[in-house]
């Protein structure tokens, strides 16, 4: 008599939720450029063993910072507060140090803030007038650069008690960034390749708040993250050409698609178009692309360099100085990637692109528009951008 083969258990499911995020170490934490850039990007790896999660090359993660004590304490000082003040913050019980330090957002203002300023401040009429909903252009320009404590310290005749400061404030808001890893390569591992944001406004240094928590302050506390499902894939066919646009911090999601490739070793062409200001010092993984490039995985890498010359070049042209072999690619059915900024270079590429589907394929501007229309809907032309 024929005996049942046991099935394994099941797997059991991670305790971990958008809601419960899983408390993630931060391991490495180094400078992508070299001496004289402008920016400060860096690569950070936080180790995920023992999470019970998975995420594939093209998602985003969810990062959970927690502000600046030393803007917190500043805060405190100007509302005349100790900090262990009893409040009800945006998620729950807590003291007010915890809430200002973890809940709530203690930068940008919000209008209620802006009202309480402008009922509380002995002198603030012009904040009244440009709460007027026909000023808010006028308002948006004077509140560039301003931050709570800004309003804080230039009104000290307010007084507010800690509750009623806590309900002015909005919620502190995760941050997503893209995934410049593959598990298949850095198993329990997620790396991400950031711009830190620092800058000086009205006097003051102010700092992105995920950014500098990951520069600064995530060397001895839990990295909460939790992983966001994309549609940012690439193509299932390992052996199918792609074309990767990724000037900057933009880099990140292709640095995993390369990764993945090889690691299942798809036998796709591979091109990369990648650009930053100096070449000296913004040449993000030059080594790992080198070496791609050397042993022939990476089959093509096109470089732009902005303030290396005196005409600014961009991704966008290189794209142009390749515009015929773009076009074969293409025809032999690869898959188009761009992942970076919204405002401008998304855009220029997508001009880009049209006009080398028109002035190669030999199509008039509306059959080449329908042409890469057709890309994205066929999900053959893919876009991360922000």
């Amino acid at each position: 008599m024929a005996t049942e083969t046991p099935s394994a258990a099941p797997k059991p499911a991670s305790p971990y939720t958008r809601a419960n995020p899983f408390p993630g170490k931060l391991t490495v934490n180094r400078s992508l450029c070299g001496e004289g850039s402008e920016k400060d990007t860096r690569h950070f790896e936080i180790d995920l063993n023992g999470w019970g999660l998975s995420y594939e090359v093209g998602d985003s993660m969810t990062v959970w910072a927690t502000n600046d004590p030393a803007l917190v304490g500043e805060i405190l000082k100007a509302i005349c507060a100790k900090g262990d003040e009893k409040v009800k913050g945006p998620k729950g019980e807590t003291t007010l140090r915890e809430a200002l330090l973890r809940d709530c957002r203690i930068t940008q203002t919000t209008p209620k803030f802006l009202k309480m300023i402008s009922e509380r401040a002995s002198a603030a009429p012009l904040i009244t007038e440009l709460l007027h909903p026909s000023r808010k252009e006028d308002l948006d320009r004077y509140l560039w650069g301003m931050e709570v404590i800004d309003f804080l310290t230039e009104h000290p005749s307010i007084k507010i008690s800690p509750q009623d400061f806590v309900d002015v404030l909005a919620k502190l808001q995760p941050r997503l960034y893209s995934i410049s890893s593959s598990l298949k390569a850095h198993p329990d591992q997620v790396h991400f390749t950031i711009d830190v944001v620092k800058y000086t406004s009205h006097g003051r240094q102010r700092g992105g708040v995920c950014s500098t928590f990951l520069a600064e302050r995530a060397n001895d506390v839990p990295v909460p993250v939790f992983p966001n499902v994309s549609k940012f894939r690439l193509p299932e066919d390992g052996n199918t050409p792609i074309i990767m646009v990724g000037p900057g911090t933009g880099v990140a999601p292709f640095r995993a698609y390369l990764e993945e490739r090889r690691a299942i070793g798809a036998k796709g062409k591979n091109w990369l178009f990648f650009g930053s200001q100096k070449s000296a010092c913004n040449y993000f993984y030059k080594e790992e692309f080198d070496e791609m490039q050397k042993d022939g995985f990476l089959t093509r890498l096109d470089l732009a360099w902005s303030r290396d010359q005196e005409k600014k070049v961009y991704v966008q042209d290189r794209m142009m100085e390749n515009a015929a072999e773009i076009w074969k690619w293409l025809d032999e059915g690869a898959h188009f990637f761009v992942c970076g900024d919204a405002r401008r270079m998304a855009k220029d590429v997508d001009a880009a692109l049209r006009t080398i589907v028109a002035e190669h394929g030999g199509k008039d501007p509306d059959a080449a528009n329908e042409y890469v229309e057709k890309l994205k809907s066929d999900k053959r032309y893919k876009r991360d951008v922000y």
